[in-house]
């Protein structure tokens, strides 16, 4: 008896883990902005309009590269073209936004948020 209480605990517990996992992956889109939006002003020192504009352009891609990435009808190199294509559309609204200096650092802070969640213990979310 004490091991199937045992059990049913563990199975509880990891159900309630992965619960709360997958909340955290599911923001709505609007905390996620918010979200983006203080990590530029805070991180990058944007200011409330160009950290705006960067997530509204963001957000507006956003479900363009989830529609990709979830089309199993294309290979890895195709979705990995098509992505990169929407990022360069992406980049091209929101360098004017920034300006050369700030553009050139979001983009590597950009290399080094993708390097943190694809590296080891990162994931890839």
């Amino acid at each position: 008896m004490k091991k199937i209480i045992a059990f049913a605990i563990v199975v509880l517990s990891l159900s309630t883990a992965s619960s709360l996992f997958a909340q955290q992956g599911r923001m709505d889109p609007a905390a996620r902005k918010e979200a983006l939006k203080q990590k530029l002003k805070d991180e990058l020192k944007f200011s409330d309009v160009q950290a705006d504009s960067v997530a509204t352009i963001q957000q507006e891609f956003r479900p363009k590269m989830r529609e990709i990435f979830m089309n199993q009808a294309l290979s890895q190199d195709e979705k990995m073209a098509k992505i990169s294509e929407l990022n360069e559309a992406a980049d091209k609204r929101i360098q004017p936004v920034l300006g050369e200096d700030l553009f050139k650092k979001y983009k590597e802070w950009q290399e080094k948020m993708r390097a943190q969640r694809s590296g080891p213990g990162g994931g890839n979310q």
